[in-house]
């Protein structure tokens, strides 16, 4: 077996495993989203201060980009987005909310970490998303 042929299949491989974890995060971040269109989130974002319609901004986001994971052409901005709504949550986690603190940044930190490697496997996409929407090759 050739190195070539190897290095690919180690390619093909890495890519489906990306996939998978494409998947996965997506499926989680669906269900977070339906979360914050129930009432088990009202007392937090009462919390937080911003209202209840940042709760829904906030899951109609995390829905819209969990989506975006699974359309090729825009996973890798998907998941730059979904990087930042929970680096956002984890700041929130952290600084606003009363009872917060590391343990409850703790799981929107991990899923940070998980989309942004999705995003960093992605780049190639999220670069060429940026030169067509700039005209810039």
């Amino acid at each position: 077996m050739s190195e070539q042929t190897s290095t690919s299949t180690a390619a093909k491989i890495g890519n489906i495993v990306v996939w998978i974890l494409q998947i996965l995060l997506a499926v989680q971040f669906v269900l977070n989203g339906y979360a914050l269109f129930t009432d088990q989130f009202v007392a937090k974002f009462d919390d937080i201060g911003f209202g209840q319609w940042f709760r829904y901004l906030t899951g109609a986001l995390e829905i819209g980009a969990a989506l975006g994971l699974l359309v090729p052409r825009i996973c890798g901005i998907a998941a730059l987005a979904l990087a930042g709504i929970m680096g956002g949550a984890a700041l929130t986690e952290l600084f606003l909310v009363t009872n917060g603190g590391l343990d409850d940044a703790s799981m929107p930190i991990i899923f940070m970490v998980w989309a942004l490697v999705i995003a960093i496997y992605r780049r190639e996409q999220i670069f060429g998303l940026l030169a067509a929407v700039t005209g810039k090759k």
